[in-house]
């Protein structure tokens, strides 16, 4: 490709003298017309140097190497613009997967804050009907004992209703302090016999 642009180059630098060498001198009234139009104005804005004494070949070789270096830069940037394309395709393929992974990852996510909800939920019934079934279990063990008491009352033995209440306060009441009837019965064992059948 540079050969190409050398042979272009030399093809121009050839034709350019050609040119020159025909050319005779302007006069200075055809240089003022020409510093005065506002084309060749535009046209002098965008020279490097100025092409006052150089002959036609030296400006035609600096152009043709001008133009092999933009040539060299137009071909630099089309591989970066390339690279940078396919590099925005890839990164974009990159998004698509990861936008689909956030969606299924959120989705999950919702699924297992309905579940923990759920969960909660079937936890506090568990919790009531555990208190409700303590509660029930309470009552059931005051009235066996209101039966054992009824019993013993018809078989004849004596029974205090409050001695046998402050003995099983933790059956009735596990909330409440059962280290004080504890003392009680270590220093009245002989309550429990008195409950018996004489």
């Amino acid at each position: 490709m540079i050969r190409t642009m050398r042979s272009i180059a030399w093809a121009l630098a050839i034709a350019a003298v050609g040119i020159a060498g025909c050319a005779t001198p302007t006069s200075p009234a055809d240089a003022d017309a020409r510093t005065e139009a506002p084309s060749d104005a535009a046209a002098n804005r965008f020279r490097d140097t100025p092409l006052a004494g150089r002959t036609a070949v030296e400006s035609a070789i600096e152009l043709s190497e001008k133009y092999a270096k933009l040539s060299d830069v137009s071909v630099t940037l089309r591989q970066e613009n390339q690279r940078l394309t396919s590099e925005n395709e890839n990164l974009r393929g990159q998004v698509a997967t990861l936008d689909a992974k956030l969606k299924q990852t959120q989705k999950e996510l919702t699924e297992a804050n309905d579940l923990l909800i759920e969960m909660l939920t079937e936890l506090n019934h568990w919790k009531s009907n555990i208190l409700g079934f303590r509660g029930e279990m309470r009552e059931a063990a005051s009235a066996q004992l209101e039966a054992l008491l009824k019993v013993l009352e018809i078989l004849g033995g004596e029974a205090e209703a409050g001695a046998i209440g402050q003995r099983h306060t933790t059956t009735l009441n596990p909330d409440a302090n059962g280290a004080a009837a504890a003392p009680e019965e270590l220093a009245n064992p002989q309550e429990s016999d008195s409950n018996a059948v004489r």
